[in-house]
């Protein structure tokens, strides 16, 4: 069996197999992996597992999570000594207050010296945290599932560096490269469109959902740049206010499609003010709507440029998830930084450069005297290579 994203199987696998129990949830984006990971953990457990999944035609409620916590409780009975049994559930959020429902199951089997062990699934990143956080508290431990790095789809399907960087981290799509239109609508139709309409619009209020397909095609569109809230209602031409659109841009960051990074300022309320710098979570999200293709793209500079910038912002952005530290950009008239991460008080500065010629950095030296700097970094041109940065784990840049 090939293994995917090695090290959080592992990693999973290792808290399965502990005497401690905790729920174990995986949380991440759409497409990234979840189900088969959980698949991989089934298939690495010795003892019986029983997988079910409401993400179903037919409507699941808490008797039907009943039922399979039932059935497994059953494989539990059966199982050899010591080894014990797994449930799996995914789409957990598609479930009417599943989390309460799991909080008695789970400690019910708690103090009967139970032996099951649970994974729980869930795409829709706010409707899990908000179940995990109102009832589970103490009874569980998150693995985020993040959009592929250059590794995992290097490791998976030998994608080269400017394949990463135009087709993206999507290991569904992978296979489709070689057919462009086909990725393309993949990733419209299959990745896309589920996202905004199931995970979005069918589990959180939206009072504008067609304003919400267009901050997310704006976020494409412009990603890499930065763009204040009133450029973005005129390009929007729609009537609402900026605190719709940065709810909005809020929730598609917390379905892994678009990022809004805030202007470091030193100071939390300065931040806040600021206009934002949008950033796919995925270079496939922009391409995929694209009539430019892979071979265009590559000889178009100032297509590509964008596309590199915003490779390097998403390593960034999935990269740090999990961890203390923040990304953010910063600028001062012309000058500007294309990532700053901060980390308990200390600075990283990063700026990425898709040409190969050398280049002053008048941002970074303006950066550095304002705020003070633990390290600088250029990616790309003389500095570090695109390839070398893409492959290298994101908390590797703190220490």
């Amino acid at each position: 069996m090939a293994i995917f994203k090695r090290a959080t199987f592992q990693v999973l696998l290792k808290r399965v197999l502990e005497k401690r129990r905790f729920i174990q949830v995986l949380s991440g984006p759409r497409q990234t992996g979840k189900t088969t990971l959980a698949r991989q953990v089934i298939g690495a457990f010795a003892g019986p597992a029983h997988y079910a999944t409401a993400d179903e035609p037919a409507l699941k409620d808490r008797s039907w999570l009943e039922q399979q916590w039932e059935t497994a409780r059953h494989s539990v009975n059966t199982a050899a000594k010591g080894t014990g049994a797994l449930l799996v559930l995914d789409e957990i959020q598609k479930i009417p207050d599943w989390s309460e429902t799991v909080k008695r199951l789970w400690d019910e089997d708690t103090a009967g010296g139970s032996r099951l062990q649970v994974i729980i699934l869930g795409s829709a990143a706010p409707l899990v945290q908000k179940g995990l956080g109102d009832s589970l508290a103490g009874r569980y431990e998150v693995t985020h599932i993040t959009h592929w790095s250059l590794a995992e789809m290097r490791e998976a399907f030998s994608f080269s560096l400017d394949q990463f960087i135009y087709f993206g981290g999507y290991p569904g799509a992978a296979q489709l490269i070689d057919d462009e239109e086909r990725w393309s609508r993949y990733i419209r139709e299959s990745l896309i469109e589920p996202t905004i309409s199931r995970d979005i619009l069918l589990m959180t209020r939206v009072d504008k959902p067609a304003l919400l397909r267009r901050v997310f095609d704006l976020g494409c569109s412009y990603s890499g740049r930065v763009l204040s809230f009133q450029k973005m209602l005129g390009q929007l031409q729609d009537a609402g206010n900026t605190t719709t659109i940065a709810h909005y841009l809020d929730l598609l960051r917390s379905a892994g499609l678009i990022a809004s990074l805030q202007k470091y300022a030193g100071q939390q309320v300065r931040r806040r003010a600021s206009s934002p710098k949008l950033l796919a979570l995925n270079t496939g999200l922009m391409t995929s709507a694209s009539r430019t293709g892979f071979g265009g793209a590559r000889k178009d500079t100032e297509y590509w440029g964008p596309l590199v910038e915003t490779a390097v912002g998403a390593c960034l952005v999935n990269g740090l998830i999990g961890t203390t530290a923040e990304l953010y950009y910063w600028s001062r008239g012309d000058r500007e930084v294309d990532f700053v991460i901060c980390n308990g008080g200390k600075l990283v500065a990063i700026e990425v450069k898709s040409g190969l010629k050398k280049t002053r950095l008048p941002g970074m030296t303006a950066f550095a005297d304002e705020f003070g700097v633990s390290r600088t970094l250029l990616v790309g041109a003389n500095g570090i290579p695109l390839e070398e940065f893409l492959l290298t784990p994101s908390e590797k840049w703190l220490a």
